[in-house]
């Protein structure tokens, strides 16, 4: 298992290219994690890791998210930041339609 990656978001950032950057991260590796501070940089990071999972799916991977706070550095203060910690998994296809 490889190092997580870190994605810092802002709330200018695009959503569809931070979620390129997660879906490529999450192909290499098991892990990545979105930092995200204030409401529109956390806005932008969960439309990211729901545009990643559409990414994905072609690979036939899914992903999980687990949300926590985190204090970041930003110039010479510290703030509190949104930390969204996304695991890849292989996309489950859904038992009932296979057994059935």
């Amino acid at each position: 298992m490889s190092v997580a990656v870190t994605l810092k978001v802002s709330a200018k950032s695009n959503p569809n290219a931070v979620a390129g950057a997660l879906a490529a991260a999450l192909r290499e590796r098991d892990s990545s994690e979105l930092q995200a501070v204030g409401a529109g940089a956390i806005n932008q990071a969960v439309k990211a890791v729901a545009i990643a999972r559409s990414y994905l799916k072609g690979a036939g991977l899914d992903l999980v998210c687990t949300p926590s706070f985190v204090v970041v550095a930003i110039g010479e203060s510290e703030r509190t930041a949104i930390s969204l910690f996304v695991e890849r998994r292989k996309l489950e296809e859904k038992a009932a339609e296979v057994e059935g």
